[in-house]
């Protein structure tokens, strides 16, 4: 299994030779090997700033060389004006790793900024906001990381690291009982101690996982209001709580006051808007 470093890594080298190829001939045919400046970037639009530490690596990883000065961090509130950060050097560099950059920057602070936002809408509740695996494919690691820099709670990273045993699971596998049991004696079998949580669909099913008794999470899978109130009162703190499907900013409120430990939201990776910025020259 690949380290987050590792994965970021090959995210860089990925990106730069389907944006590069053979070269980037529009920078090298008027731009001097030996041309040096300075570029800023520019925040157009109010949000929350994320990004500026792969940022960094973005452009140690094309030229080491290059100079990155650093005046707001991640998870800073920013508006239009601000300047987080200018990079000086070689100008082909900076012309060569723009676009990569802000690719990543922008999509990172839109998904912070998405996220401050439900985290804003929780105050005072307990529940908190989780993200999902709807990412970009190859981006999730910096995915989840806007989200926790937005404020946001991580839900697994991958297939890997908790079991989930959705409703294909279960009917798949003929039933709560037998899914939850088959997980048991596998992480058993294979010396793992991975979290388990099941979706369930109704109070029944749900009154089936108490009895079992196998899992550590119940998702409440497109409950109106009324049933979730009820599951919370059913599950009693036995079993952590989280609601998932078709929640919105406009309802996050009305879940969490149910009494849920956490709602899961899609929306904070799958149709988010990127944070307007710029890098301008500023020699």
């Amino acid at each position: 299994m690949f380290t987050v470093e590792e994965l970021n890594d090959k995210l860089i080298d990925l990106a730069f030779a389907e944006d590069i190829g053979d070269g980037d001939h529009t920078t090298l045919c008027c731009i001097p090997a030996d041309a040096e400046g300075k570029s800023k970037l520019l925040i157009k639009e109010e949000g929350i700033l994320a990004g500026i530490r792969i940022a960094k690596e973005v452009f140690r990883r094309f030229d080491p060389t290059l100079k990155v000065e650093v005046f707001i961090e991640d998870g800073a509130h920013v508006k239009p004006g601000d300047v987080p950060m200018i990079v000086s050097g070689k100008v082909r560099s900076l012309l060569q790793t723009e676009r990569l950059m802000l690719n990543i920057m922008q999509r990172m602070s839109g998904i912070a900024t998405m996220t401050a936002k439900y985290v804003e809408r929780l105050k005072g509740t307990k529940t908190h906001v989780l993200d999902t695996r709807k990412t970009t494919p190859g981006m999730r690691m910096l995915e989840k990381e806007a989200v926790k820099i937005g404020g946001g709670v991580n839900h697994r990273i991958g297939l890997f690291d908790m079991i989930l045993l959705k409703d294909n699971h279960v009917d798949f596998c003929g039933g709560i009982d037998n899914a939850l049991n088959r997980c048991a004696e596998y992480q058993k079998e294979k010396g793992l101690h991975l979290k388990v949580e099941i979706e369930c669909r109704s109070l029944d099913e749900i009154r089936q996982v108490m009895a079992n008794g196998k899992a550590d999470r119940i998702m409440l899978d497109n409950f109106s209001l009324e049933d979730t109130r009820k599951a919370v009162e059913l599950i009693d703190g036995r079993f952590e709580t989280e609601s998932s499907g078709g929640i919105t900013i406009d309802t996050l409120r009305d879940y969490a006051e149910c009494g849920v430990d956490y709602i899961s939201v899609g929306a904070l990776t799958h149709s988010v808007k990127g944070l307007d910025i710029s890098f301008k020259s500023c020699s």
